[in-house]
């Protein structure tokens, strides 16, 4: 199970629920406690169907349309960092639309499971392989879902100040996941040619 950990962490730090608590929150505003958890529960299924979907057909994708792999692990990783870059300065890409009271897809896509989740999620089964991909990212959406399901209660606990602390520690830590990416990608090219 090496690089379970690694991976577990790539992973969760670019679903970001932490980060993404306050904007569930303002979702949800004034919806019953019912209704809040129906959707949590909707949003990570969404997620999670997305996830698995790209972690088991992704490198098909790739390769039906010729797309290296190594090529892609380094534009994935421009991406990450980017992303990492854009967490650290709190600032956010992420757009969500609320339809009604059913916030499944919006939520779950692209808040949690967005491009750069798809990304990492490709590269670390050609990385790590598809069991500890599977493994990292069933505890992915596990925590994902225990954190949102008590949202309002972490967000009480943590306030703004320390969410918004929380957020630009990942981005750190993403971009460095991001850095390792690159350099690897760009080490499996020229490496034959050396």
């Amino acid at each position: 199970m090496e690089g379970l950990l690694e991976a577990f962490i790539a992973l969760f730090v670019i679903m970001d629920p932490i980060g993404n608590l306050p904007i569930l929150i303002s979702l949800t505003k004034g919806m019953p406690i019912k209704e809040i958890k129906r959707n949590v529960d909707g949003s990570v299924f969404v997620a999670g169907v997305l996830l698995f979907i790209f972690l088991f057909f992704g490198v098909q994708v790739f390769n039906f349309f010729g797309i290296d792999l190594d090529s892609f692990q380094i534009a994935g990783g421009i991406i990450l960092l980017i992303m990492g870059i854009l967490y650290v300065f709190g600032t956010s890409l992420k757009y969500v639309k609320s339809h009604g009271f059913n916030l499944s897809v919006p939520v779950g896509t692209p808040l949690l499971t967005g491009p750069g989740v798809i990304t990492i999620t490709i590269i670390l089964v050609k990385e790590s392989g598809i069991l500890v991909t599977v493994i990292a990212a069933f505890l992915t959406l596990l925590a994902t879902w225990i954190i949102l399901i008590n949202s309002s209660r972490l967000y009480k606990i943590l306030g703004e100040q320390w969410t918004s602390a929380i957020s630009r520690i990942m981005g750190i830590i993403l971009a460095a996941v991001a850095v390792k990416f690159i350099t690897g990608g760009i080490l499996n090219i020229i490496g034959p040619l050396l």
